[in-house]
């Protein structure tokens, strides 16, 4: 294997460290300040987008910079997993970067969820305009009732009645909830059938904002934060009653489509978690050799000069490792690279709240402000822990294949 970057990765990558160097971070303080002041906190209603945003993405797409995720050449840059993992990267850099590029989730995963298992109808009503970033939208996976770390616990339906689909249940920590340009959500849900085994009684449904019974009932903050103009939702679905024609791919075949879709987003996760660590420890440095206390730098005082070796042999181990999980991911797909797409989901998030965490105690109070995107960072790495299934699933997930190799009757279980 070989993680040297491609040519292409080169000349994007140049290009996308330029763009945000000139564009995004001279005005990413400033926007994020007036963002929060425009948008208070749970009344999600009223929420609304900073112009400067629609800007900077606009002047993304104008250079070409626009969804570089996709690898399909049609639709974005025609990049592997291996060749955009670099440029992700670099997006983690900054908490806005990835939506002026057009490769913020949860539309990255929802995109090339449609991309592959849309029907040409709802590529054209739906997967269009998020590849022209006019909408954006949200995926409801998790439950407030149950553990959801396990999907066979879900608890909200999809039945299929004659040519039409009705949906119930709750979902939350739905993601781009409260953003003022969603339009569509897509929707997890059971699918009971006997005649199938356990891993075709789910169902992905595409379903409008504004179809009858779908309640945002609120708005889930983290940390105290609301994270607008997007947030995470609580939604409600009360007998949403759509079309056959709204089902990805099919009853039956959500497992499916939800394992492809994790696989090439956790890559992106966590190589936007190096990223972040990589700002957190140049404003560690930084931070420590501009202070003194005591007569020295605070680099020199406690340990610090440790923790800098640490952080930089931590973040390349990390790196390293999701390089190697998404090479194997273009190789050979996601079922055959689990055990790697897991570890790198438990590595990346893991290392990048360790950096961060020592970077906050660097900076003492101004770490815990907004006046750097230290605060921002710890939570996004606190986040991930959960997200896409809580760090003890995928460590679960690595031991299972881990017995297996040797034959245990338990592997499978």
């Amino acid at each position: 294997m070989d993680f040297t970057p491609s040519p292409r990765t080169v000349v994007y990558l140049e290009r996308v460290r330029r763009f945000m160097q000139e564009h995004i971070f001279p005005v990413e303080q400033r926007t994020w300040e007036e963002m929060h002041a425009a948008n208070p906190d749970g009344a999600f209603r009223g929420w609304t987008v900073h112009p400067r945003v629609e800007q900077l993405k606009a002047r993304a797409r104008d250079e070409g910079l626009w969804n570089l995720f996709l690898p399909d050449a049609a639709a974005g840059a025609g990049l592997s997993t291996l060749e955009y993992a670099p440029i992700a990267e670099e997006m983690g850099r900054s908490l806005l970067a990835p939506e002026v590029f057009n490769c913020s989730a949860p539309d990255t995963g929802n995109m090339e969820v449609l991309l592959r298992y849309g029907s040409e109808e709802q590529k054209r009503r739906w997967l269009d305009p998020l590849l022209a970033g006019e909408i954006r939208s949200v995926f409801c996976m998790t439950e407030p009732d149950v553990a959801s770390s396990d999907a066979t616990n879900m608890q909200a339906t999809a039945r299929v009645e004659g040519d039409d689909v009705v949906l119930d249940g709750k979902k939350w920590w739905s993601s781009g909830a409260g953003d003022p340009r969603a339009r569509v959500a897509i929707f997890l849900g059971r699918t009971p059938d006997p005649a199938a085994d356990r891993h075709h009684q789910h169902t992905m449904v595409l379903v409008p904002l504004d179809a009858p019974g779908v309640e945002i009932r609120r708005m889930i903050p983290v940390y105290g934060r609301y994270d607008a103009p997007h947030g995470h939702g609580e939604i409600h679905f009360t007998g949403v009653r759509l079309p056959r024609s709204s089902i990805l791919a099919g009853p039956g075949m959500g497992f499916e489509i939800a394992q492809g879709r994790l696989g090439p987003g956790r890559i992106h996760h966590c190589m936007r978690c190096i990223g972040a660590a990589e700002r957190a420890l140049g404003l560690m440095i930084d931070r420590g050799m501009s202070r003194s206390a005591f007569g020295k730098p605070l680099l020199n005082l406690g340990g610090n000069r440790e923790r800098v070796a640490e952080a930089r042999i931590a973040i390349d181990q990390a790196r390293l490792l999701t390089l190697y999980a998404a090479w194997k991911l273009d190789e050979v797909g996601p079922l055959a690279a689990m055990t790697e797409i897991s570890a790198i989901k438990v590595v990346a998030p893991g290392m990048l709240q360790r950096v961060v965490d020592d970077a906050i105690q660097l900076h003492g109070g101004a770490g815990l402000s907004d006046d750097t995107p230290l605060a921002g960072f710890f939570a996004q790495a606190r986040s991930l822990r959960l997200a896409d299934g809580p760090d003890e699933v995928h460590k679960g997930v690595i031991a299972r294949i881990e017995l297996a190799k040797r034959g245990s009757s338990r592997g499978a279980s």
